[in-house]
């Protein structure tokens, strides 16, 4: 059965790729730190499951370490030039855009494809990891589409890819940080602990309080962290587990899906995201100039998702 190895494996390979190809590059200004970090990530996606807690650990104080004391340092890759950019820009014009739509494409197909597929009576994809590895297919696809379309250079897509995350540097990692640290709160009982501050000063027999509750809780908690995937485990266990759920009778998939909605509208505030910090520091803009254009639209988007969540979330439950 395929499971989520599959693209923790494509991911890890990338990163291998983007190591030694630094490595070999002696005009790098900090070859070998960059070697340092985009390796201990290679080693993390591709060996993590078998180095255990301890080691698991150990890589990540690797990465805190080269990624903390003096940072990471911009490659100047060769690729293709700006001419020749320009020159497959006016030739496929908007084509250029089809082996990117092939990611979202190939994940939506696969996501109810490979749930049908059965070999010996077992799913070919684990159930609980389809859309993972059809994104993870879907990055392949699109790979593949795009050098036979555009025929770059061999090593293009690695150049390509090793100037991008030494201009986004450490922040590129931030996301599965801060997933990681949702985790952790969870097993330490924050969610637990939220609950019991917000529930004295909370009206809970008033189904809407506690919605804009769980919402602009959401969308704090990521605003702080940095990460929705952080903040849901800390609101669904103070509030959207026992009270949502359990005392109104609300639509598990719904509150879970809509909370995560709240809180991506935190995300569009949050000074922790790498979205948020790497435009303004390749543009030259002022800190926070990204924030201050989302942040009118994250507030709408909020009240229209706790209206949704209102309205959708309880249809079959409670008043």
């Amino acid at each position: 059965m395929i499971g989520v190895g599959v693209a923790y494996a494509v991911a890890g390979t990338l990163f291998a790729a983007i190591a030694a190809f630094t490595a070999a590059d002696r005009a790098h200004p900090k070859r070998w730190r960059n070697t340092g970090f985009w390796g201990l990530l290679a080693v993390s996606f591709l060996f993590g499951d078998r180095l255990g807690d301890i080691g698991n650990g150990v890589l990540v104080l690797g990465l805190v370490l080269i990624g903390g004391i003096g940072g990471l340092g911009l490659s100047q890759p060769p690729t293709t030039t700006g001419a020749e950019r320009e020159a497959l820009a006016a030739r496929f014009g908007a084509r250029l855009f089809l082996p990117v739509l092939l990611v979202p494409l190939t994940t939506l197909a696969g996501s109810f494809a490979f749930k049908a597929i059965r070999l010996g009576g077992h799913p070919l994809v684990d159930p609980a990891q389809v859309t993972v590895v059809s994104l993870a297919l879907g990055v392949v696809l699109a790979l593949i589409a795009a050098m036979a379309m555009l025929r770059p250079p061999a090593a293009a897509p690695i150049q390509e890819a090793r100037r991008l995350l030494d201009s986004v540097g450490w922040a590129a990692i931030l996301p599965q940080l801060l997933a990681a640290l949702g985790a952790v709160f969870a097993l330490a009982g924050v969610g637990r602990a939220v609950g019991a501050l917000i529930g004295p000063w909370l009206p809970l027999d008033v189904r809407f309080a506690v919605v804009a509750a769980y919402g602009i809780g959401m969308m704090l908690f990521t605003l702080i962290m940095g990460n929705a995937f952080a903040a849901l485990p800390v609101m669904v266990a103070a509030l959207g587990a026992p009270l949502l759920i359990g005392r109104f009778g609300g639509d598990a998939a719904a509150i879970g899906a809509l909370g995560m909605l709240c809180g991506y509208c935190g995300t569009l505030m949050t000074p922790m995201a790498a979205h948020n910090i790497v435009p303004a520091a390749l543009l030259n803009l002022s800190p926070g100039a990204v924030i201050r254009v989302q942040a009118p639209t994250a507030l709408t988007v909020l009240l229209a998702n706790l209206a949704l969540m209102e309205a959708l979330a309880f249809r079959h439950g409670a008043p």
